[in-house]
C-alpha cells in the first residue's frame, strides 16, 4: 500500500497553537466590543442552498462559488446526452443544490427575511465565521478565511454609522493598531458624476479614481478618458479630486460645488451629521472626509467605511457601509442596513509586523509545575488543582524528565511562572516560584502560591 503525502488544500492553512491563542485575541477583542453595543451572535450554516447564493455576487462571484454534490448518486438525475454535452455550468445545476457560503452578508440577508417575525428591528447582529471562495491562491489571499461582521437593519438613524466609526476605534485602540478611518458617500460620489456631466457614468468614475493613491492623478485622467470620459469633464472633476483642508472645509466647498445636482446635499447631510456625532463621542483616531473612497461601489447607497493602519503598507483592514435594500433580494424590500466588517487575517499581518500582540496573547497556560517524583508529583496535583478552582491556567509536567527539558518546555510554550517542589519544599510546605521572564525565584508558603501569581 502507498504511503500518502499529507497535505491541505491551496489557499488553506493549519494554524498552530501559537498562532490560534492570537487569533483569538483578535477575536476576543472584536466580540466583546461588539456586545458593548448591543450587536447580538449568530451563526448561519457553512452551506447555503445555492438559490440563495447565486446572482448575488454577479458573474464573477458566482464563479468562485464553492459547490457541494448532492448525496448519494448525484448523476442520478443527468442522462447520458447532457454529460456529453460542454456546458458544465448546466449541468453544476443538475448534479449541486448547495454551496459553500462565500460572505456573510447574504445568508445575513436571507437570515433576516426568513426569521422575519421573531426579530424585533432594529436588528444588532455579529457573525465571526469562516467563509469561503474558489479563488487563485496567493499572498494574502486564500480559499478559506473568516470574517468578523457587525450590522445593524431596520434604521436610517445616522448614529449607527457614528457608532461603527466607534467601535472601530475601540477595537483598534484595545489592539494596540493606530489607524486613520476614511469616510465618503455614495450619494455624494453620485453629485460628482452628475456634476461633470457623466451621471450614468458613475460606477466608471469611481473605479478610476479609487485608484488614486495607488497610481496617481495622470494614470487616473488616463483611464477615466479610455472609459469614454470627456476632456472637459475630467478638468472639471481636478478640483473635487484634490479637494484639501479639513472635514469642514471640505464640505463647505463641496455644498457650492454640489449644490444643483440630485443626490450630493442629501450625501452632504448625511455626512455631516455622522461626523458631528462622532465629534460628540470622542473618537481617538483621525476621521477624513475622503472623496475618492468608493469600496463596492453598487454595494452601498449611503455612508462608505474604510480603515487602514497607520505606518504599515497594508491594504484596508477594517471596512463597510450603508446598503438601503439589503432584503429586496429576498422579497422583503425596504429595510434598510448598515454594517461594518474586519479582516482578521490582515489584522494578524499588521499586528506581527508591529509586534503588538500581548505576552498573554501567545500562551494559554501561566503557571507550570516541575515534576520531581511521584511524591512530588501527588503535591503539585494539589496544588495545581486549586489554582486551576481560582482561575489561573495551570499544567503538571507528566513525566519525571530532566529539569532542563522541564524548563524548555516552559520557555517554548511561554509559560510565565514554573513551580518547583523537590523533597525539601515538600516537607516543609514550601514551593520555589520562578519568573520565566526575569529569571528570579523565591520560597513561598505552597498554601500563598495564589497572591505571588496573581
Amino acid at each position: 500500500m502507498s504511503i500518502t503525502k499529507p497535505a491541505i488544500p491551496k489557499g488553506t492553512r493549519d494554524f498552530s497553537p501559537l498562532e490560534m491563542n492570537r487569533r483569538n485575541y483578535i477575536f476576543d477583542t472584536i466580540r466583546s466590543v461588539f456586545g458593548q453595543y448591543g450587536y447580538q451572535p449568530i451563526e448561519t450554516p457553512a452551506m447555503e442552498n445555492l438559490s440563495t447564493l447565486l446572482g448575488k455576487y454577479g458573474e464573477e462571484g458566482d464563479k468562485l462559488l464553492f459547490r457541494i454534490l448532492n448525496s448519494g448518486d448525484f448523476l442520478s438525475g443527468v442522462d447520458e446526452h447532457e454529460l456529453k454535452k460542454d456546458n458544465a455550468g448546466h449541468l453544476s445545476h443538475k448534479i449541486s443544490e448547495k454551496g459553500l457560503r462565500y460572505d456573510l452578508t447574504v445568508p445575513f440577508a436571507r437570515y433576516v427575511v426568513q426569521h422575519r417575525n421573531d426579530i424585533t428591528f432594529p436588528f444588532k447582529r455579529y457573525q465571526i465565521q469562516p467563509v469561503w471562495r474558489a479563488d487563485r491562491p496567493q499572498k494574502g489571499r486564500y480559499r478559506e478565511f473568516y470574517q468578523c461582521d457587525a450590522d445593524v437593519v431596520g434604521s436610517d438613524a445616522m448614529i449607527n454609522e457614528a457608532e461603527l466609526l466607534l467601535i472601530a476605534d475601540q477595537v483598534f485602540s484595545r489592539l494596540g493598531i493606530k489607524v486613520n478611518i476614511k469616510l465618503n458617500n455614495r450619494k455624494i460620489l453620485s453629485g460628482i458624476a452628475e456634476l461633470i456631466g457623466y451621471a450614468d457614468k458613475i460606477t466608471d468614475i469611481t473605479v478610476a479614481i479609487d485608484k488614486l493613491d495607488k497610481i496617481g492623478a495622470e494614470k487616473v485622467n488616463e483611464e477615466l478618458a479610455g472609459r469614454g470620459i470627456s476632456r472637459e469633464a475630467i478638468e472639471k472633476l481636478q478640483p473635487v479630486l484634490h479637494l484639501q483642508g479639513s472635514n469642514t472645509e471640505k464640505l463647505g466647498k463641496l455644498k457650492e460645488l454640489l449644490s444643483d445636482t440630485a443626490d450630493g446635499p442629501k450625501g452632504i447631510e448625511e455626512i455631516s451629521e455622522i461626523l458631528d456625532l462622532t465629534g460628540i463621542m470622542h473618537i481617538d483616531s483621525p476621521v477624513e472626509l475622503d472623496l475618492t473612497l468608493a469600496r463596492g461601489l453598487n454595494y452601498y447607497t449611503g455612508a462608505i467605511i474604510e480603515v487602514k493602519a497607520a505606518g504599515v503598507a497594508m491594504g484596508s483592514i477594517s471596512g463597510g457601509g450603508r446598503y438601503d435594500n439589503l432584503t429586496g433580494i429576498f422579497g422583503l424590500p425596504g429595510i434598510s442596513g448598515v454594517g461594518i466588517s474586519f479582516g482578521a487575517d490582515r489584522i494578524y499581518d499588521v499586528m506581527n509586523e508591529l509586534n503588538l500582540f500581548p505576552e498573554g496573547a501567545s500562551a494559554t497556560t501561566r503557571v507550570l509545575f516541575v515534576n520531581f517524583g511521584r511524591e512530588e508529583e501527588k503535591v503539585c496535583i494539589g496544588l495545581a488543582a486549586e489554582l486551576r478552582k481560582n482561575g489561573i491556567n495551570t499544567e503538571v509536567y507528566p513525566d519525571q524528565a530532566k529539569l532542563k527539558k522541564q524548563f524548555s518546555y516552559a520557555d517554548v510554550h511561554r509559560i510565565p511562572w514554573v513551580v518547583i517542589v523537590g523533597e525539601e519544599e515538600r516537607a516543609n510546605g514550601k514551593a520555589v516560584l520562578k519568573n520565566m521572564s526575569s529569571g528570579e525565584q523565591q520560597s513561598v508558603e505552597a498554601g500563598e502560591l495564589m497572591n505571588y501569581i496573581r
